[in-house]
């Protein structure tokens, strides 16, 4: 079950770019600075957290800190603001609930301090959440590996219509990207510097977990020798390059169905 957050703060650009991110892994439900509002809000949410804004509001109703630290103490606050917004507020915060993030700060700082004070593993929200939109979409994940930077654009155009679509530029980066978020089917380019498609694909194999996953060869050499050293690492398939759209969607829906 999704950890709800209340989101306390005037209604920006900022703001909404912080509920748009934090509401991919959390129930997130805004309020405004005023501590009236926000006790009403307290009493219908139950939150788990509570995350203000502290953006222009130099004249915010400081009232809402006493009543947290008050009758919310369990509850932990993360509030985010300039060095000159934060230093307005701190001699309102009491002891360990209250915790400050100063701006600039990326999203990501923000989703590991919730998490933290959560006494969650970002990683796993992370990969809940992603589960949960590939549910909601019902677009099975494809994973395209190739060294060339247009191929993985042209690839990328091919299927994002029908499918979510990951990209990685090397067998290193693409096991990486594994790694984080599984893929159903990974197209892999046989001819890659460093670590090769056969390389990557052993590497692939030689994770129990990852066995599963179908792997076909993109390749753009046309000879009888090639083809067949492609074929003894009995790949799901494999294409040669450029692969031709509706016969590449065909071969790929077969595979996964």
């Amino acid at each position: 079950m999704k950890k709800k957050i209340l989101l306390i703060g005037k209604f920006n650009n900022v703001v909404n770019e912080t509920n748009q991110f934090l509401s991919q892994y959390f129930h997130v439900q805004l309020c405004s600075e005023n501590a009236g509002v926000l006790e009403g809000m307290l009493k219908i949410v139950n939150p788990d957290l509570i995350l203000i804004s502290l953006i222009g509001a130099y004249g915010i109703d400081t009232s809402m800190f006493f009543l947290l630290s008050d009758q919310y103490a369990q509850v932990p606050v993360l509030t985010i603001g300039t060095k000159e917004e934060s230093s307005t507020f701190f001699k309102y915060y009491e002891e360990e609930q209250f915790e400050n993030l100063i701006r600039p700060v990326e999203n990501t700082t923000i989703m590991e301090a919730v998490c933290r004070r959560l006494g969650l593993d970002k990683a796993a929200v992370e990969r809940e959440a992603e589960e949960q939109r590939r549910e909601k979409t019902g677009k099975k994940r494809i994973l395209v590996v190739d060294d060339n930077g247009t191929t993985l654009r042209t690839m990328k155009a091919m299927l994002e219509d029908h499918y979510e679509v990951a990209i990685a530029i090397s067998g290193a980066q693409a096991m990486t990207s594994i790694g984080k978020k599984r893929p159903d089917l990974i197209l892999l380019d046989y001819e890659m510097p460093v670590c090769d498609g056969k390389m990557t694909l052993e590497m692939i194999r030689a994770d129990e977990e990852l066995q599963s996953i179908p792997v076909v060869f993109l390749t753009a050499i046309n000879d009888r020798a090639n083809i067949e050293a492609v074929l003894k690492l009995k790949p799901a398939g494999y294409f040669l390059k450029p692969a031709v759209k509706d016969i590449l969607l065909a071969e790929i829906e077969k595979i996964l169905s």
